[in-house]
């Protein structure tokens, strides 16, 4: 098979007949009412010096591998972003439980630096243990992520990803540079503010980070973040949608998604494959599959599939998604691409966890 290479312009054409529901040979694609095909991808990224790294070699390579991971920072700003709601824990002055954590429901939004910003009426009891604590006192707000990761319903328990942020809380006076922002920001995500935020019984306070712990789910990876570098860091741009994403894989692409295990991700014996994380960056796959030598027990390891090219919206993750799946589809027919170039081969893939339990 010859290998072709197509220009920016025709790489949009292309993209522009993948959303209209054109149909070609390959992989079914997502849209619903129609049935959309891709070639195999135009664009191709080497990614040897990731295959390296998971291999163990120490090899040096004269491109660098693509960055196929958020960092630490960013996942724990986009779950803050994200998430609108959370727990907020201070230290109760209630007789008997003086000093005990307690915690309350609260809705927040952050500012423009991605401190929380809470609007809390002057009698509830997380109020009135701030108040009691004094200037420079300590409270953490914890939030979660929680939409749907397969399609039988939402993520429950521990494996999703999560963000405590302990700080300082003081009150936001109207003469804040930001008070307007703050306010329409509020009203926009909390419908209900607007009746109550002009009350004199309800004021805004601020959040500021001290510490920020991330967890990015059961038994995956936990790390302190520094405030400077969680200021900094952008969300993900995918974050809300990324529920639909999985759900719709995990739903639709069942078969795409062992493909996938076998052939990109070199896997035998496959049970199970679940989509875990989607982001502008890659997805991350948790794949289920018999032990090699005790075939009456599973083995789970946990993969990230990277994208060739950092992705923009939802169709450009849609469109890479595809191309994943369709070069696994091509490897397991036989197709090449000239030269014996065999399709996936340059998938951009790194294993994140792996089930030592032999």
């Amino acid at each position: 098979m010859t290998k072709m290479r197509f220009s920016a312009e025709s790489v949009a054409l292309f993209a522009c007949l993948l959303l209209s529901g054109g149909q070609m040979s390959g992989v079914v694609g997502f849209s619903s009412g129609t049935i959309n095909r891709i070639s195999r991808p135009t664009t191709r990224i080497s990614a040897a010096a990731v295959a390296e790294a998971v291999n163990g070699s120490t090899k040096e390579e004269t491109q660098a591998p693509p960055e196929i991971r958020l960092n630490v920072p960013e996942k724990a700003r986009t779950v803050s972003s994200v998430c609108t709601s959370g727990t907020l824990c201070t230290a109760s002055y209630m007789d008997g439980i003086e000093g005990a954590p307690f915690g309350s429901f609260v809705d927040y939004v952050l500012d423009d630096h991605g401190n929380p910003v809470l609007l809390m009426n002057e009698m509830s009891m997380h109020t009135v243990n701030i108040q009691k604590a004094g200037e420079g006192s300590l409270v953490t707000l914890f939030a979660q992520l929680g939409g749907p990761t397969t399609s039988s319903g939402p993520a429950h328990g521990q494996d999703v990803s999560r963000c405590s942020i302990t700080g300082t809380i003081d009150k936001i006076e109207s003469n804040a540079e930001d008070w307007d922002a703050l306010r329409m920001r509020y009203g926009i995500a909390h419908t209900y503010a607007d009746q109550v935020m002009d009350s004199p019984k309800f004021h805004f306070y601020r959040l500021t980070p001290a510490k920020i712990y991330y967890v990015g789910g059961f038994g995956v990876s936990s790390e302190w973040v520094p405030p400077e570098e969680y200021k900094e860091a952008t969300p993900d741009i995918l974050a809300k949608d990324a529920p639909s994403i999985m759900a719709r894989l995990n739903r639709d692409h069942t078969d795409d998604l062992m493909l996938t295990a076998t052939e990109i991700l070199d896997t035998n014996e496959v049970e199970k494959v679940r989509v875990t994380g989607v982001d502008r960056l890659g997805m991350d796959l948790r794949v289920t599959s018999r032990m090699p030598r005790r075939k009456n027990k599973l083995l789970t390891d946990e993969f990230r599939v990277g994208f060739r090219i950092p992705v923009i919206s939802v169709e450009d993750a849609k469109s890479e998604i595809l191309k994943v799946f369709q070069e696994a589809w091509e490897k397991n027919n036989g197709v090449t691409w000239g030269d014996d170039e065999v399709p996936g081969a340059d998938v951009p893939v790194l294993k994140t966890a792996e089930d030592n339990l032999m």
